[in-house]
C-alpha cells in the first residue's frame, strides 16, 4: 500500500497544493463559525482562480504563488510584533494569554 494511484504533480502543482492546505491547517486554529467562512473564501478563491488562469500560464501562476508568500510572510511578521509588544507591555507573562487567544480567533 504505497502513495496514490493517482497523476504525478509537477512542483508548482504541489506548491499550489501546499497552500491550499496550509490555508486550511490555519483556519483550524479558530471558532468553528470562523474556520467555516475562512475554509469557505479560501475554496471559492482558489477555484475563481483556476477557472481564470490558464494552467499552462506559469509565469502567472509562480507570480500569484511569490504574491501569496510575500503577502503570508508580511502577516507573520505583523503577529510577531503584536506578541513582542505584549511581552513588552506585560513583562514575566506568557504571549499568549487567554484573552489574546480569545481575540485572536475572534477576528
Amino acid at each position: 500500500m504505497g502513495a496514490s494511484s493517482g497523476p504525478k504533480l509537477s512542483g508548482m502543482q504541489k506548491q499550489v497544493l501546499s497552500l491550499y492546505r496550509g490555508f486550511f491547517r490555519a483556519a483550524r486554529s479558530k471558532s468553528p463559525e470562523d474556520r467555516r467562512q475562512i475554509e469557505s473564501l479560501v475554496s471559492a478563491e482558489f477555484h475563481r482562480n483556476s477557472n481564470l488562469v490558464d494552467r499552462k500560464n506559469f509565469l502567472y501562476i509562480e507570480y500569484l504563488l511569490r504574491r501569496v508568500s510575500m503577502d503570508t510572510r508580511l502577516v507573520t511578521k505583523i503577529v510577531i510584533r503584536i506578541n513582542i509588544i505584549m511581552l513588552a507591555h506585560k513583562p514575566g507573562r506568557k504571549e499568549r494569554t487567554e484573552e489574546s487567544e480569545a481575540l485572536a480567533k475572534r477576528d
